[in-house]
């Protein structure tokens, strides 16, 4: 990450014409959200005197206590290219903190990094993450609003012309270069309309920081291309949903401290215990994890997305799996995450997870190296494989009973969220859908 100070930023707006600065910062549920302001205003941002009403931000605060005030990450600075014509558009992270000059504990963001000093504690300086986010892209009405036809009826791998998309990705992955994105691989995912690019890891809040930007040009660049981009995790049924594998690896300086070459599978002790303390709290951390009533339609079977709480190095059915690379490069893949989810959150309760396998010296179960998808429920039991929730409800259930993944999110976001989600589901299950009418309007 480059490093910059405020004379560096000023004179990198003057150079690029600069106009307008968006103060960035994420919401509870995981929306970006923005102050715009003029280049004038940009002394003040950068003293950290730009104010905004939190009570009307979701999950912030009530509005007796509204005033909040943004301070901008400045390594973030990033200018975007899509904005030239009438003098260009950059953009600052934010973090929250409150009137006192406390960080807010509300803030997404300043959560993970609440968490990040606790792994210090540990010994531990730096986790990194490499996500892998997928993306449905459909065409739109005469409108202009998302339609539910897909662009193209490609499948894993392909190229076009059976890639519609190819051209849209091609031009994402442009931007996100001039954005300073390091990218590894753009191609067509399994599904019809389906596509995954994939980003170089980070240290985490850079990586979080990322997976927001990257949502951003991605709706962007498509609506460019006459196309909706959508990170809902199950938009269609019948084929297979969007998930975020989060690749981690937790280091000591330039040490990995999840590779052993003398140790089992060559992982070291640490990564067993930091598996251990996923596979504890994988059904708690689940509700963060997978965060909407749509998410659970995607942890079913038959689809490659994990339902079922096990790990291995050799198949890709569990929830955890342990990609081949070695070296620097051993990591951890959680792959239940969608790109629904709040990454500051995600990557809070994970890391909160690991850490509590790793201080209590938890003991992984043994690997899972079977389909699990075609084992039934008395084999699953027998190697001891837990199901993940299948609902919303379920799932929020399973975080209230969970003091170690409470305590990572903290009182104020623990209760909010669940406050919102606890909404959310009961919206849902009162509503009555199309398939209630299709299956009992005629038949009753």
């Amino acid at each position: 990450m480059a490093k910059y100070s405020k004379e560096d930023i000023k004179q990198m707006a003057k150079e690029q014409n600069v106009r307008f600065i968006r103060l960035q910062f994420t919401d509870l549920l995981g929306i970006i959200k923005n102050v715009e302001i003029p280049i004038g205003q940009l002394d003040k941002a950068l003293n950290n005197q730009m104010m905004f009403d939190g009570s009307s931000i979701e999950g912030f605060v009530r509005i007796e206590e509204s005033d909040m005030y943004l301070y901008p990450d400045l390594d973030t600075w990033v200018v975007f290219p899509w904005t030239a014509e009438k003098g260009k558009v950059a953009r600052l992270i934010c973090d929250i903190y409150n009137t006192d000059g406390t960080p807010f504990a509300g803030d997404p963001r300043g959560n993970l990094k609440r968490q990040l000093k606790r792994m210090e504690e540990l010994g531990f300086t730096s986790f990194n993450l490499g996500p892998e986010p997928e993306f449905f892209l459909f065409k739109v009405d005469e409108k202009g609003e998302p339609s539910l036809e897909l662009n193209d009826k490609g499948g894993y791998f392909d190229l076009a012309p059976t890639d519609l998309g190819e051209n849209c990705r091609r031009d994402i992955v442009l931007e996100l270069e001039e954005m300073g994105f390091d990218i590894e691989a753009s191609h067509h995912e399994v599904a019809p309309g389906q596509h995954e690019i994939d980003f170089k890891y980070a240290d985490v809040v850079k990586a979080a920081d990322d997976i927001q930007t990257f949502k951003l040009v991605v709706k962007t660049i498509a609506r460019k291309h006459g196309l909706h981009a959508t990170f809902m995790p199950k938009p269609l049924f019948g084929i297979s949903g969007s998930g975020m594998h989060c690749n981690v690896s937790l280091f000591r300086g330039s040490e990995n401290s999840f590779f052993d070459p003398d140790g089992p599978l060559q992982l070291s002790e640490i990564a067993y215990q930091f598996i251990a303390g996923i596979m504890k709290h994988a059904e708690s951390f689940t509700a963060i994890c997978n965060p909407t009533v749509n998410s659970y339609k995607r942890l079913v079977p038959g689809y490659e997305a994990p339902c079922y709480v096990a790990w291995s190095a050799k198949n890709r059915s569990p929830l955890v799996r342990i990609p081949s690379a070695r070296g620097l490069s051993t990591r951890v893949e959680v792959r239940s995450v969608d790109p629904a989810a709040n990454p500051y959150l995600a990557l809070s309760v994970i890391l909160a997870a690991g850490l509590d396998g790793i201080e209590n010296k938890l003991v992984a179960p043994k690997a899972v190296d079977r389909n699990i998808y075609v084992m039934n429920k008395q084999e699953r039991l027998e190697h001891g494989i837990t199901d993940l929730p299948a609902t919303l409800a379920v799932a929020l259930d399973k975080l209230k009973s969970n003091e170690v993944i409470m305590a990572a999110l903290g009182e104020h976001i623990a209760e909010h969220f669940i406050e919102a989600k606890e909404i959310e589901w009961d919206m849902f299950r009162t509503t009555v859908h199309p398939w209630e009418r299709e299956q009992y309007m005629s038949v009753y």
